[in-house]
């Protein structure tokens, strides 16, 4: 049961939320707006991803469930390599850069303090930038609170996976900009 009434005719999950009070919903959809959808070295798919992976440590069905979707309708292979990565990031068939920024964003998931000078350089290693590990800490302290908005005022969320089908289709034609209303 939520914990704030928040009407029926409004969507599951955290576009709900944020169409509950806009004031607040439009900042936030914005800031996922650029960091998942706007130009980046890093691909929507690949961003998508890390969100989608702190969300499942975070435990946030509403969110895992969204991102790994949207993620796997973006990525060229698709669902079966985003279930590898959901399922074990470090024996995942990806670059070395995107699991170096997985393993931040899992370290960031835990505590901020968890990004260690070994884990920049490592990612460094592997090419990744400056922006592309700002970018990764970002996504995932944003995917912290985003998960803890919705499961603290414990939303409703759909129990069918295939509604997030549909869900992620709409993120990506039309962007979380519109989440707010």
């Amino acid at each position: 049961m939520p914990h704030v009434n928040i009407p029926a005719t409004l969507p599951p999950g955290v576009p709900g939320l944020m169409q509950y009070r806009p004031e607040t919903g439009r900042p936030l959809s914005s800031l996922a707006e650029v960091l998942l959808r706007t130009p980046n070295t890093l691909s929507a798919a690949d961003r998508e991803l890390i969100a989608a992976h702190v969300s499942a440590l975070n435990e946030c069905r509403f969110c895992t469930n969204t991102h790994t979707e949207v993620s796997a309708q973006q990525h060229p292979e698709g669902r079966a390599l985003i279930d590898k990565v959901m399922a074990d990031a470090d024996s995942a068939p990806v670059t070395p850069k995107l699991k170096a920024l997985l393993a931040i964003a899992t370290a960031v998931q835990h505590s901020g303090r968890d990004v260690t000078e070994d884990l920049v350089t490592a990612a460094r290693g592997h090419g990744a930038t400056d922006t592309e590990i700002h970018d990764a800490v970002l996504i995932a302290a944003a995917f912290c609170m985003f998960n803890r908005y919705c499961d603290g005022l414990a939303a409703v969320t759909p129990q069918n996976p295939a509604a997030y089908v549909g869900m992620a289709q709409q993120i990506i034609k039309n962007g979380y900009s519109t989440c707010a209303g």
